[in-house]
């Protein structure tokens, strides 16, 4: 196929919204409960050559966006594909379907309103991993969370 038949894009009834995270920066949140494999967005892609990725995308913003595709071709996620920030414990997968042009992103857990929808880039990043600065209780905080007499 290629690309251009009709595709629904049922998945915008989800109460999503955008926010800024005071470490990652805008992301996307949700505003309501979501269940484990709800499909989120469909996210259509703009395809560049390799040439144009070398020529150009790889030297602005654009980079830190982009997917590698098929046949050598880079892909940039438009919508909320572009918005998803990174974890370590990501709660949002996604598929790409090389045949419709576009990535699916899924829940992989159920997701708590407020709660914001983060995909793993990877273990190769080009950024400082914020989740090694964010609070993490020490050994007295972690234990008074259990009831222990």
């Amino acid at each position: 196929m290629d690309g251009q038949g009709p595709l629904s894009l049922t998945q915008h009834r989800l109460a999503l919204e955008l926010r800024s995270h005071p470490i990652r920066g805008r992301g996307v949140f949700t505003r309501e409960r979501i269940p484990r494999n709800t499909l989120v967005e469909i996210s259509p892609v703009l395809l560049f050559t390799k040439e144009e990725y070398e020529a150009h995308g790889k030297h602005t913003v654009l980079d830190h966006y982009t997917y590698i595709w098929k046949d050598g071709k880079f892909a940039l996620a438009l919508g909320l594909g572009s918005m998803f920030n990174h974890r370590r414990d990501q709660n949002v997968c996604y598929y790409i379907d090389y045949d419709r042009n576009v990535i699916r992103y899924f829940t992989l857990r159920e997701i708590e309103p407020d709660e914001e929808l983060c995909i793993s880039y990877g273990s190769n990043l080009w950024f400082e991993d914020t989740e090694e600065n964010e609070s993490i209780p020490d050994e007295q905080e972690w234990l008074a969370g259990f009831n222990i007499d």
